[in-house]
């Protein structure tokens, strides 16, 4: 039943869910033969019987062999049953590697379909909020506060690229806006739902002490005007004054780690989702 050689080989791949994963495999099994033109035919979704009775049928027309990727006990059964009796080649590529780390992890399988495409959704979800975090970071564009999930502000050293990137770890987009009294606040700020707004807030001698640190790592004065308790004041007054504009809640950050800080934006964030 096999192609003679320099023919063109067909694969039905079959699957419950999208079928990348069979596809893959088989591509990469061809690599390995060279003078064959390889010609794969994919059958996502299925989830009857009948569906596959008439791709085996068709497999068994076209001289053509299946590999499948079905988790649903009952038709894996029968398909290895009715290719059987069809004398079509059919190959599961699943089921190997998931019987031996049932033994391995002493576990039963889920036998749901579609699991790994989750997880790859949610690994590209994070992917692109992490990039949005980056992209839309210390106010670079503020477009992007009309895209964010929730939007950051406050004076410098709040905190908020740290509290951006755990959150964008979470699947959060986040973008966030500094607060400086010479530059005027993007007006998109004041154009967003108020709950998508975040005011940090810091105790001005931590805020001193945090920025004292950060010149010396840079090699320049603790004594700058950055550092300087009338500045921090200064600023701490104007953040207020902005935030109380927007009108939205404020957390102090003061003596908070990113991780304390990050879960209580989660748990607001969740609470305005559900209103």
């Amino acid at each position: 039943m096999f192609p003679t050689f320099l023919q063109e080989a067909t694969v039905y791949v079959v699957s419950d869910s999208v079928g990348e994963t069979a596809e893959f495999v088989v591509k990469a099994a061809a690599s390995q033969f060279a003078g064959h033109s390889l010609h794969v035919r994919k059958f996502p979704y299925i989830e009857d019987e009948g569906t596959l009775n008439e791709i085996i049928h068709a497999a068994a027309e076209s001289n053509a062999i299946i590999a499948y990727t079905l988790v649903i006990p009952a038709l894996k059964s029968h398909i290895r049953q009715a290719a059987a009796e069809q004398n079509v080649t059919a190959i599961d590529i699943m089921s190997p590697i998931v019987n031996a780390l049932q033994g391995y992890l002493n576990q039963e399988p889920s036998n749901k379909p579609g699991l790994v495409r989750k997880l790859d959704e949610d690994y590209f979800r994070k992917v692109e909020a992490i990039e949005f975090a980056v992209k839309y970071d210390d106010g670079r564009d503020p477009r992007g506060i009309l895209r964010a999930d929730v939007i950051l502000i406050g004076v410098s050293r709040t905190s908020k690229t740290p509290l951006s990137m755990y959150l964008a770890n979470k699947r959060f987009k986040v973008a966030n806006v500094p607060l400086v009294p010479e530059v005027a606040p993007p007006e998109e700020l004041f154009l967003v739902p108020k709950e998508k707004c975040i005011g940090l807030t810091i105790n001005a001698d931590q805020l001193n002490m945090i920025r004292a640190e950060r010149l010396k790592s840079l090699g320049l004065t603790a004594e700058a005007n950055y550092a300087s308790m009338e500045r921090i004041k200064h600023e701490l007054d104007y953040s207020r004054e902005i935030i109380g504009k927007v009108g939205c809640p404020v957390l102090d950050v003061s003596n908070k780690a990113v991780e304390e800080t990050a879960n209580i934006i989660m748990q607001m964030i969740k609470r305005n989702r559900k209103k």
